[in-house]
């Protein structure tokens, strides 16, 4: 099982600040910094400094970083248009290196969209032109000539499909959701990895239950699966508790719905997604400045898992 670090900048979070964590992560053994695409805080509360460009921060710590790998839980395909968003990726997976991973939704969060003059259309569209992105993104990537496409949203003609990703063929793509009939059908025919975000293990099971079988349809292997979950550990109780209240929550609600507790009953709730087939946990870290969690996360989780 290996674990990665998930941030919510849209929280309120600097640039800086972000470069403190994903560096720490680097340092701490953790395999990946992963963070949200959001332009505005989600819920009631301080927006803080406000969010930063999902992209932009990457590119930069790319060339801060040198082994942790980086990423998307999850681009919204109405953010940006597919094409710019190949170039935007392609060219952070050359600054580091080729640790790049390209999360890809439809978008859900109406109220950043209406706020920064972005469409919204409904979510059936959204499915259309999130399944339309896929396809341009990996055609540019893995084209050898001129790139064309005709869809119903996108219109693609003689593109030089340039630059290139450095990871050969392209970096891995992440599909997520708990959708029963869409989402499968895209894992199967496009993603690298099917992540179940803040779901129970039961539910995650099915979750996974269904992309198998859709994959099976489509006559291909089983894609990688992971499982995203907010993290609250502490040595005792008195300091899960305030490390929930951190994080908004309180410790019964994230034992029932996250992992939450001591760091023996954290490395058995992710044995019990190892046991539905999990290979990766994305820990959802919601306080930044508390590094000693990250610490605590690598001594006393991290070696058992």
């Amino acid at each position: 099982m290996k674990l990665r670090i998930f941030t919510e900048p849209q929280q309120g979070a600097t640039y800086d600040d972000l470069l403190v964590v994903a560096q720490a992560a680097e340092r701490l053994g953790f395999d990946a910094f992963f963070r949200s695409d959001h332009y505005q805080r989600i819920g009631p509360g301080d927006p803080g400094v406000g969010s930063t460009d999902a992209w932009v921060t990457l590119a930069g710590l790319a060339r801060e970083t040198s082994r942790i790998r980086l990423g998307t839980l999850v681009t919204p395909a109405t953010f940006r248009l597919p094409g710019p968003l190949a170039i935007s990726v392609a060219g952070v997976d050359q600054m580091s290196g080729g640790r790049v991973e390209l999360g890809l939704g439809t978008g859900w969060l109406d109220d950043e969209h209406h706020s920064y003059g972005i469409p919204f259309p409904p979510v059936g569209e959204r499915f259309e032109r999130l399944e339309e992105q896929l396809e341009i993104i990996t055609g540019l990537w893995s084209a050898t000539k001129p790139y064309s496409f005709e869809g119903t949203h996108y219109s693609l003609v003689n593109s030089p499909a340039l630059p290139k990703p450095v990871q050969s063929p392209r970096p891995p793509l992440i599909l997520g959701g708990s959708g029963a009939r869409r989402t499968p059908r895209l894992v199967a025919r496009f993603a690298d990895e099917y992540n179940v975000p803040f779901r129970t293990v039961e539910e995650t099971g099915a979750a996974y239950g269904r992309v198998r079988a859709a994959c099976e349809e489509a006559g291909r292997d089983t894609v990688l699966l992971s499982a995203a979950q907010t993290v609250c550990v502490g040595t005792d109780e008195a300091e899960i508790a305030r490390r929930a209240e951190a994080a908004g929550s309180d410790v019964a609600q994230l034992r029932r719905g996250g992992l939450a507790g001591t760091p023996a009953e954290v490395v058995d709730k992710i044995g019990e997604f190892a046991g539905l087939g999990a290979e990766r946990i994305y820990l959802q870290v919601l306080d930044l400045a508390d590094l000693d969690h990250l610490e605590l996360l690598a001594a006393e989780v991290m070696p058992h898992v």
